[in-house]
């Protein structure tokens, strides 16, 4: 499976350029079997004041926009995250792409920042975990401040996931946690783990990229720096069925399900 993660960049202005750029990145990624984007890349996930204004539904411009892609390239899309509005209410919403535009699973993202963030405040957490089946493996979905639990990923692994598809907004101050916590996620589960970052600055705040690509056994192999750019990477769901059939971690668990 051939992987383009795009390490976007928050752009302030408006939303109608920040789609015109993303699609100009998109249009690189020509040949990838799986393409990420990061989380609320639309907007910028410090830009609360735009969160309940500028929320879309599924029939809103920026899903129309990445379905279309996911046709036009043939390939799965994960499509990074908007708040999503649904009835009366808010949602971090990441959303996984089949080759023909169509949408095969929905992440609500679970765990809210709270730490110096608004968006515990306005939006409303999810309550279900996402694991799809392709023909590449078993995707799961997760977004930036999940990585910081754990028992998330478990879940996941338990529903079968072999590739955590983590889209994020995390920022440069936290630049170790996140190499961190990337690595460990896909090491104690035996998966890969295949991140998007978004770089740049958003309401005073950069943002770390490091996008990351790391293999089963927690090892690093394809990462971004802190410009915009697209990480390019090969992964082979039977590296994670070696891994896991080599090392016994998962079928020594002694809590399981």
């Amino acid at each position: 499976m051939k992987i383009a993660s795009i390490q976007l960049k928050v752009i302030e202005e408006s939303k109608e350029k920040t789609l015109k750029h993303a699609s100009r990145m998109i249009q690189k990624c020509q040949g990838a079997d799986l393409i990420l984007l990061p989380e609320l890349w639309n907007i910028g996930f410090m830009s609360f004041d735009r969160y309940r204004e500028e929320a879309e539904t599924q029939e809103g411009p920026t899903l129309t926009l990445l379905r279309s892609f996911a046709r036009e390239l043939s390939c799965y899309f994960h499509t990074g995250s908007f708040v999503e509005r649904r009835g009366g209410h808010f949602y971090n919403s990441s959303f996984l792409l089949n080759p023909k535009g169509e949408i095969i699973k929905n992440y609500k993202k679970i765990h809210l920042f709270t730490y110096q963030s608004q968006e515990a405040e306005i939006l409303t957490p999810g309550t279900s975990v996402a694991v799809i089946a392709t023909e590449f493996g078993h995707f799961g979905l997760a977004s930036c401040y999940d990585l910081r639990f754990p028992e998330l990923f478990r879940k996941m692994l338990d529903q079968g996931a072999e590739f955590f598809l983590i889209s994020s907004a995390w920022p440069l101050s936290r630049l170790e946690h996140w190499l961190l916590l990337n690595r460990t996620r896909a090491l104690e589960n035996l998966s890969y783990l295949i991140s998007s970052n978004c770089v740049g600055i958003n309401r005073g705040i950069p943002f770390a990229g490091h996008s990351l690509v790391v293999d089963p056994m927690g090892q690093i192999i394809a990462g971004g720096n802190d410009e915009e750019r697209i990480i390019w990477a090969e992964a082979d769901r039977e590296i994670v069925l070696k891994a896991r059939t080599e090392f016994p971690a998962l079928r020594d668990r002694f809590f399981k399900n």
